[in-house]
């Protein structure tokens, strides 16, 4: 019977759509995180009857035909990236993306990677790293003995020195954007590495046409909507019962076959 194979291609899927959904409130507190979707295509069809094909001599075609669904498959796991809000820290180190763009991160590999967790912090050479200990490009150091660091909105870093009236200006922090954000491989710890399907990334300072804007103090948070959420996963749990209904019907429907005398 066709229909026990169908509904466990269903029950997978929404296995799958579950495990998405688990996903994304398991990271409703980390700091930019993007929340996921699930999408699923039919498989294919068999035909019974193919439409358009002549049903006699005279040239009459079949209008409509007979076609039996085998199923569903996971298309694609989207990537939302709409914008978190942004908490307030009071950290200086700490820094939100109002808008488009990402950190772009040195790793000890030397390859590039992005994000848009702005938790950052110095390193032991007073260099502006991540949670990890990874260089934030460009790697910018924080003079010793400096008493304060200001970082404005188009990434620009100054430092206050003591005994000094003015701020010394350190450098400037770049972002990087993306044709296809959607297209980014996640490698976990809130980092992401361009693909083919990303596209090239473009560069440039905060505030410019087409870049976000660096907020210093602050972190954006997590863009999952928990009602959402549990909204997505009761609706997932339901389909999934249905199609164990399906297994169990046609079990049932075998089970009267057997019984046949």
């Amino acid at each position: 019977m066709r229909s026990l194979d169908i509904a466990g291609t269903g029950m997978q899927a929404q296995q799958t759509n579950v495990e998405v959904i688990s996903n994304n409130m398991a990271n409703m507190t980390t700091t930019g995180f993007k929340r996921s979707r699930a999408e699923f295509q039919d498989l294919i069809y068999q035909n019974l009857r193919r439409v358009g094909s002549d049903s006699s001599d005279s040239g009459t075609i079949v209008p409509s035909g007979a076609q039996v669904g085998l199923g569903v498959k996971t298309a694609a796991i989207y990537r939302i990236n709409e914008q978190g809000n942004l908490q307030q820290t009071s950290n200086s180190l700490d820094l939100a993306i109002q808008g488009n763009g990402y950190f772009q991160i040195t790793l000890p590999s030397g390859q590039t990677a992005y994000t848009r967790d702005g938790t950052f912090a110095l390193g032991a050479d007073g260099t502006i790293v991540t949670a990890d200990g990874y260089t934030v490009q460009p790697g910018l150091q924080i003079p010793t003995g400096a008493t304060g660091v200001t970082i404005n909105t188009s990434g620009q870093v100054q430092a206050t020195i003591a005994g000094q009236t003015a701020p010394q200006t350190i450098g400037q922090l770049q972002l990087a954007v993306f044709p296809n954000e959607a297209g980014l491989d996640a490698q976990g710890g809130n980092l992401f590495m361009q693909t083919a399907a990303s596209g090239s990334p473009v560069t440039g300072n905060p505030g410019s046409p087409g870049f976000g804007s660096v907020m210093q103090g602050f972190v954006e948070t997590s863009n999952v909507n928990v009602v959402t959420e549990i909204t997505n996963l009761i609706t997932a749990q339901r389909a999934y019962e249905m199609n164990s209904k399906v297994i169990t019907t046609s079990d049932e429907m075998l089970s009267t076959l057997t019984n046949l005398r």
